[in-house]
């Protein structure tokens, strides 16, 4: 069995009952400094621990006041998660996700499956490295090792569908996602490669795994443009439903217009009215996220197929 994943941290909210002893137990939280104040114990320094390795410190710091503790640990309440999302999607950051901006199907098994182990270490907090071979606790789901409360987490989809979407050169072939480990599993950083784009081909959830806390995302680039997946992309919710343009020059109404996903040039055309009497030729120009200008001159022609040059 391995332990469960979430790690805890400042703003958490944890049920702990002592068996026959309700003076000691109640509903404590995680402060900013990563500590949670308990009955006898004080101030305790928690931060960074999973659900069953607090249940396993707890029952030892208690030993000093109870003999024999039996210990519950349940989680109620759980900060937001904070993440980085990266690579080629169309507004690279740092985005805070909760369980209410949840907008898929979770995977119930993917990161036990997909995530493997990196060679980073951390320094391991003092007896945790003493704790049994890796039983879950109370309040957490069988040997798969994720925990029960895992339906509250934003997944993979929701992180480049909240920055934006992806651009016509993403890879969703190509997506990384890299999280804290445990301290008891060894701590450091463990890494996956997932092909997302199955997802969305396919209907592959475990490629769609959940997001913890400190979690990146990064999405692979192509050197050309993948269109057959971006026309699979723009039949999901993944990027934002419509894209604005500014139409200038010879046209009828021009200035800005809305336009779906996926749309031509001659689209754009259209909904600024269509072009004037006197015109020449259209001047397309695009700003790359390289800091480049893409200028090209068309010769209008309204019954041009898509995407020809």
């Amino acid at each position: 069995m391995v332990f469960d994943a979430y790690i805890l941290g400042p703003g958490d909210s944890l049920q702990v009952e002592l068996l026959d002893i309700p003076e000691l137990s109640g509903t404590f939280s995680i402060g900013p400094d990563g500590t949670m104040y308990l009955p006898r114990l004080r101030a305790l320094y928690v931060e960074g621990l999973t659900v069953e390795e607090l249940r396993y410190f707890l029952t030892q710091q208690f030993k000093a006041y109870v003999k024999n503790p039996q210990l519950y640990v349940r989680p109620v309440g759980y900060r937001l998660i904070r993440i980085y999302v990266g690579g080629e999607v169309r507004r690279p950051g740092y985005y805070t996700l909760s369980g209410s901006q949840q907008l898929t199907n979770l995977s119930e098994q993917a990161e036990s499956s997909q995530l493997q182990a990196g060679t980073a270490t951390e320094t391991q907090r003092p007896g945790l490295n003493q704790m049994p071979g890796g039983g879950l606790g109370p309040g957490n789901a069988g040997g798969n090792g994720l925990s029960t409360f895992g339906a509250l987490f934003p997944t993979v989809f929701d992180a480049i569908r909240t920055a934006q979407g992806i651009t016509p050169f993403s890879d969703l072939a190509q997506v990384q996602v890299t999280r804290r480990q445990a301290m008891s599993a060894g701590g450091g950083r463990i890494r996956t490669n997932l092909n997302f784009l199955t997802l969305i081909t396919e209907g592959n959830e475990s490629q769609n795994i959940r997001l913890f806390d400190g979690d990146v995302v990064s999405v692979g680039k192509s050197p050309v443009v993948l269109r057959e997946q971006l026309l699979k992309a723009g039949q999901t919710n993944l990027s934002p439903q419509f894209i604005q343009v500014f139409v200038s020059g010879r046209v009828v109404n021009p200035g800005g217009v809305t336009l779906p996903q996926g749309s031509s040039l001659n689209q754009a055309l259209s909904l600024a009215g269509g072009t004037k009497l006197l015109k020449g030729k259209v001047e397309f120009v695009r700003f790359t996220r390289e800091g480049e200008v893409d200028r090209r001159l068309f010769s209008y022609s309204p019954n041009a197929a898509n995407a020809s040059a």
